[in-house]
Parts: C-alpha cells; structure tokens; sequence
C-alpha cells in the first residue's frame, strides 16, 4: 500500500486501514522530548575531547547528522578515522550520561497520555520501535509512566538492520501477530519515517525538532505538532465514526 504524502486529507489515509488494529510508536523524538538532552551529551562530551577544532556543535549539524540514527552510524559518520571499537565505546559512553541527566529532564511530548488512552480504550496492540539502546528506551518508556502500556518493544541494534530499513518495524508486526493494511506509526525523524514507509505502513510524522520539509520528504503521510494537534483528532474520530477499528483483546507476550 502506497500513500502519498498530503495527497489524500489526514481522515482519508487512515480510514484506508479499516479496520486499524494496531499503532507503533517511535521512542525519542515521539513518546518524549528527549533531543536536546542528547545534543547536550554529544556536545558536552564531543567539546571534552576537541571535536571540530573544539567549537561546539550546532542543533543543525545534530539534526543532520545524529538525531535518529542507530549509534553504529553515528560512530562512523562523527569518527570515520577512528577504529569503530573506540568510536563506539565514545558513543556508549555518551548514552550513559544520556540516562544521568534524563530522570530530571525528561518531558512528555502534550497529549501522549491522552493518545495513549484512546489506543487502549480503543483495544488496540501497541509498540514501541526505536532506534535506543533497549536500556535508553526502557528507561524513557519507564518513566513516562508506559511500561504497561506497551506489549512490545523493538530495539534497532537487535533486528538485522535498524532504522532507515524497515526491519525493526516488520518485526513489531510480526510480535504483535498484526498487519501492515491495518497499522499506522507516529514518527519524528526521516530515518524513523522512511523505516516505517519501507514497511508499507503510513505515518503520521510529529514536528518535534526535525524540520518539517525532511519529513514530508521521506514520506510522511501528515504531519502533526504534538497529540494535542486538532489534525490528529479528526483522523481518528472519523475511524471511530466509521466503526474502523479493530479491537484486539488478545494477549501479546513481551
């Protein structure tokens, strides 16, 4: 299934699932505001060591060249004449002290809970697919409260290949035993929205901090602000208008 992105109105793409049973979610970017916590670790730690003739980093080079990816990437693209083993450990140790500052920073993106609740009340499977080390995204997802909520949850580094490819989110279909016809993803990153369009499902691309023009560019099928956003409401009250959803009442094993 193909949509192209804005071509059709935001009820209309998702009323093509009929009848949806399942919604993926990104992690960073997407359940929280988790970005500038990490541009602040990379920028830190990259000034430690006298990165780019020890000017700091800008949020334009974190976008382009950080945000979103799988950390064996980052090591490559930050460190390309280093040995990948020590420009891996530089990026491991950037995630631990990722998760020292997270517990006092971390913010929900507005609306998640409210979304949340709608995918429960609504009955239907949930995952969450990242690009994360599972002990970020465990830890993110544990303290937004979430842990319950979702059934499922894919970690890049452990697929075959992780995000631009679509492989962590057919594994999400294929552990909650649902269907690419009928799911849609919520993303914030042109690594995360490619992955999913890849996987031929739509998504719903959230404007946290990418620019909006990359996201429509790697295929998003509407763009959101946040859970609050009125564009988001409409889609899913003309699923329920239409009796598009499929409750899903068995179990998935986590």
């Amino acid at each position: 299934m193909s949509i192209s992105p804005d071509s059709h109105a935001p009820e209309s793409s998702l009323a093509r699932l009929a009848p949806v049973e399942a919604v993926l979610f990104d992690v960073d970017g997407t359940l929280c505001d988790s970005d500038p916590l990490h541009y602040f670790a990379f920028r830190e730690m990259l000034l430690e060591i006298g990165y780019n003739n020890g000017i700091p980093i800008d949020e334009e080079f974190f976008i382009k060249n950080i945000a979103g990816r799988h950390s064996d990437d980052t090591a490559r693209i930050l460190f390309p004449d280093w040995d990948f083993e020590k420009a891996s450990k530089f990026v491991d140790d950037k995630e631990a002290m990722f998760r020292r500052i997270v517990a006092e920073q971390l913010k929900p993106i507005d609306g998640i809970h409210k979304l949340c609740k709608w995918v429960e009340d609504q009955g239907l499977k949930r995952a969450a697919v990242t690009n994360a080390p599972r002990a970020n995204a465990e830890l993110m997802i544990s303290m937004l409260g979430l842990s319950d909520f979702f059934q499922v949850v894919i970690i890049g580094s452990e697929c075959e290949r992780a995000k631009p490819f679509p492989d962590p989110y057919l594994k999400a279909l294929k552990e909650l035993n649902a269907s690419a016809e009928h799911t849609f993803i919520f993303e914030d990153s042109a690594s995360g929205i490619k992955a999913g369009v890849a996987a031929g499902m739509p998504v719903i691309g959230l404007t946290t901090r990418n620019p909006e023009k990359s996201l429509k560019e790697a295929g998003a099928t509407f763009l959101i602000k946040d859970y609050e956003d009125p564009k988001l409401w409409k889609a899913l009250g003309e699923l329920e208008k239409d009796g598009a959803i499929l409750r899903c009442q068995s179990s998935v094993s986590k």
